[in-house]
């Protein structure tokens, strides 16, 4: 007994040691991006500054700040947890955020010449009457980035339960792994809304290129270590990964998750759509996320813009390689019983992976500095995307809601940033309170979400804005709302909120408890529906629209968007 006592005050001063150096690198991380807000702040002279950086930022510092932003907690733990459980589909997801930038290569150089701070400003440039479009686009800029925000902030409250050693029924300092999430997901919350407030554009792109640079990294390293443990034989990790998921040959092989065939035909049917849906969302959302498009805003010319694309289409393609590595590494080297004993949804597997390389390199303490590494560079990750979400929308919430349409287009810049950073506050706040509520959901999924509400509200409206030459202020409103709506409405009415059980536990896989079913859409992602669903509003609300479109403004809004004449 007395022996026993004493390992066990041997392993709890051992996790203490490697939860202390966890929690020291994340204060240097925060201590290094609150001096670079504070600078930014000093720095910071109007709404140039605030909104664009000044559009001082080279391709190469954009395209690397794009990519940081688009590397969010969902690609480094969601991606990574959804292939440790369900092997070849969850990749799909990383062939599907990466393949969605050969449509934003199209129309990233367009919309940064039409544009000048935000969405927005491209879809108003042709319209006599631009309150209308402004505070659509403003309604759908916040919505979409809040659920993106969600899924941010979930993934910062599984990880802290982690690196606390906190597992259900389990507490520390008093605190239950429920009780240590929710404070996690506080703290991101009122760290985000300080590096907006304080740093606007200048100073979330920085903090941006600082967690891209630690990210690659990181998952480099975890990469090589991941792949030196099986003689960098990529079929002896499929291998062991397979044996390990309790699945078979079947983890190797599409069907596990989407498109999955079972004896009922309609719903074999159903799951085929399902899968297309969600491609649909990851393919065509990016290019109408807020706080992509208004990244590239911040480069004083289109060729830096097209630079940029560039850039993140390097770093990003190399990344999502490396999710291979780390959701296949983590089934073989953890497992899915420990992978889902520590988080359900699997949004801690790149970390245990971590966890388990570096003990099997330098014992337990190499454990503990490797996860504390990789943890540190995963509570960055959180950190700098939500900066960036919260930052598009008080942007458009300022610029577009309180400049163009309360202020009638001749507002103050001081009261603009003021405004601003007045809506961080209240949507960083909004966002704490969601995310808790949605603690328990995996993080790619929801980012899933966010990408088909992007697709059927934002990207009808840019597309057509661009390229049709009759289309009108109505067709704008009515895209954005029919597309905005119609794809809250299907999600709500999905089994991702009710009526999805685990059928053999029995345990509610959806939003809702189990008992709680109100579902009548079949479809978890509703992409496959809502996009075209979105185009078709906007081309019925343009027949049905009374003003005629202005034919001058489309000619100069096509000369614009090719040549940038006019865009600052």
């Amino acid at each position: 007994m007395r022996a026993a006592a004493v390992r066990a005050g041997t392993l709890a001063a051992e996790a203490g040691g490697g939860r202390a150096l966890t929690f020291v690198l994340f204060l240097v991380f925060i201590g290094i991006t609150l001096g670079i807000t504070f600078w930014a702040r000093a720095n910071t002279k109007g709404a140039v500054d605030f909104y664009a950086g000044g559009r001082s930022f080279s391709g190469a510092q954009n395209g690397t700040a794009l990519a940081g932003d688009y590397m969010s907690a969902a690609s480094f733990l969601g991606i990574a947890g959804i292939i440790a459980l369900s092997g070849y589909d969850g990749f799909l997801y990383s062939i599907g955020f990466l393949v969605a930038w050969l449509l934003t290569l199209l129309l990233v150089e367009l919309m940064r010449n039409a544009g000048r701070f935000t969405m927005a400003d491209v879809l108003s440039y042709r319209v006599r009457h631009q309150a209308p479009v402004r505070t659509a686009a403003a309604v759908s800029t916040v919505t979409v980035s809040v659920f993106y925000l969600l899924a941010q902030m979930v993934g910062a409250g599984a990880l802290v339960s982690l690196l606390l050693g906190i597992h259900a029924g389990e507490t520390f300092m008093g605190m239950s792994a429920d009780t240590a999430r929710t404070l996690a997901i506080i703290g991101v919350g009122a760290l985000m809304i300080v590096y907006v407030s304080f740093g606007g554009m200048k100073g979330t792109t920085w903090v941006q290129i600082v967690k891209a640079v630690l990210l690659i990294f990181g998952a480099a390293v975890l990469t090589l270590l991941v792949l030196a443990r099986f003689g960098f034989n990529l079929s002896s990790m499929l291998g062991a990964a397979a044996d390990s998921s309790g699945r078979g040959q079947a983890f190797l092989q599409p069907g596990l998750k989407y498109g999955r065939e079972v004896p009922d035909t309609a719903q074999t049917l159903i799951n085929k759509l399902d899968f297309i849906s969600l491609a649909l969302a990851l393919v065509l959302g990016t290019a109408g996320l807020p706080h992509i498009v208004t990244r590239f805003f911040t480069v004083p010319d289109a060729r830096a813009a097209r630079t940029s694309v560039n850039w993140a289409i390097g770093l990003v393609g190399a990344f999502y390689l490396m999710t291979l590595a780390l959701g296949f590494g983590a089934a073989a080297l953890v497992g899915r019983a420990e992978i889902v004993a520590q988080d359900p949804a699997g949004n801690t597997a790149a970390p245990q992976l971590a966890q388990a390389v570096g003990e099997m390199v330098g014992g337990r303490i190499g454990g503990e500095i490797m996860l504390a590494f990789i943890a540190a560079v995963a509570f960055a990750t959180i950190l700098a995307v939500v900066s960036g979400l919260v930052l598009a929308s008080s942007t458009s919430l300022a610029h577009d809601y309180f400049g163009h349409v309360l202020m009638l287009g001749r507002p103050r810049e001081s009261q603009e940033v003021a405004v601003a950073r007045f809506a961080a506050f209240l949507i960083g706040s909004l966002a704490i309170v969601l995310a808790v509520i949605a603690k328990n959901m995996n993080v790619a999924f929801l980012v899933a979400l966010a990408f088909a509400m992007a697709a059927a509200a934002n990207l009808p409206a840019i597309t057509l804005s661009l390229f049709w030459r009759r289309f009108n202020a109505r067709g704008v409103v009515w895209g954005i709302y029919g597309g905005l709506l119609s794809s809250l409405v299907l999600v709500f009415f999905s089994p991702v909120v009710s009526g999805k059980v685990d059928p053999v536990t029995g345990a509610s896989l959806s939003l809702f408890p189990a008992g709680v079913d109100f579902h009548w859409f079949p479809m978890e992602n509703p992409g496959l529906v809502s996009i075209p669903f979105g185009f078709l509003c906007a081309v019925v609300g343009t027949f049905l629209g009374r003003e005629r479109a202005d034919r001058e403004r489309y000619d100069d809004l096509s000369v614009r968007s090719l040549t940038g004449a006019g865009s600052a």
